[in-house]
């Protein structure tokens, strides 16, 4: 009997030391999946915002007073669009974009989306930032030696329309399963009637953003142009820095 009881407190204490190591792996296998979903996250979401939604917060919403919004667009990219295997055109815009990414990253700037051929990124959010038209414009003079760089490569002659406008703005996440973050406001509408209506592969500025630049950089008037909605806007073009 005392044999038998042994043996069952032993087949016991060894059920119990395989449910322990069950268990520490079924927490480092929930541990590995939430990092990926973290990581995943982070790809479409500021790290500050999503650390509040990962907080239970449901509705995010702020209004940014001093930003600066830039839009480019690749011209004529249709036509190329229409004469271009599906496959090339992918690869073609994912190499020019993650370049762009990169200079987002390295000026410390938000990407908000792509829509199309078209590239949206903002200084200033979701965190303050008093240099924010500062470093969007050295963003937009390295995007165009990006795509300078990616036309020499791959013997292509793709040319940019960049514009930029700074002022107030309403960021927020919108959506339930596939989230975004957004931006919203005459800021915005304003940054894409420059770049509309911009010189290709010249950096084409508003004069709010020509008044926080003016001290580092050498501008050059362009004029007025007509904004659609917004009537006669008076424009300036970026040459370089100081």
């Amino acid at each position: 009997a005392r044999v038998g009881a042994s043996l069952e407190r032993n087949r016991l204490r060894g059920l119990e030391r395989l449910r322990v190591l069950e268990l520490q792996q079924e927490k480092i296998l929930l541990q590995a999946e939430q990092e990926k979903s973290d990581r995943l996250l982070l790809n479409i979401l500021p790290h500050s915002i999503a650390e509040r939604l990962k907080r239970g917060e449901h509705t995010i919403a702020e209004r940014h007073t001093d930003v600066t919004v830039l839009f480019a667009d690749l011209v004529d990219f249709s036509t190329l669009a229409n004469h271009t295997d599906a496959q090339e055109l992918v690869a073609l815009l994912n190499d020019l974009f993650s370049r762009f990414d990169s200079l987002a990253d390295r000026h410390g700037l938000e990407k908000i989306k792509t829509i199309g051929d078209c590239y949206l990124v903002v200084g200033g959010l979701p965190e303050p930032s008093a240099r924010h038209a500062v470093a969007v414009a050295e963003m937009a003079l390295d995007m165009l030696t990006a795509l300078a760089d990616l036309n020499q490569q791959r013997g292509l002659r793709l040319h940019l329309r960049i514009g930029l406008h700074s002022g107030p703005v309403v960021a927020g996440v919108i959506g339930s399963r596939k989230f975004t973050y957004d931006l919203w406001g005459v800021t915005v509408n304003l940054a894409q009637r420059v770049q509309a209506s911009g010189v290709p592969d010249r950096v084409n500025v508003s004069a709010g953003t020509y008044e926080l630049l003016k001290q580092d950089f050498r501008l050059t008037e362009r004029g007025t142009v007509e904004c659609k909605g917004q009537g006669l806007v008076r424009t300036y073009l970026v040459d370089a820095k100081k």
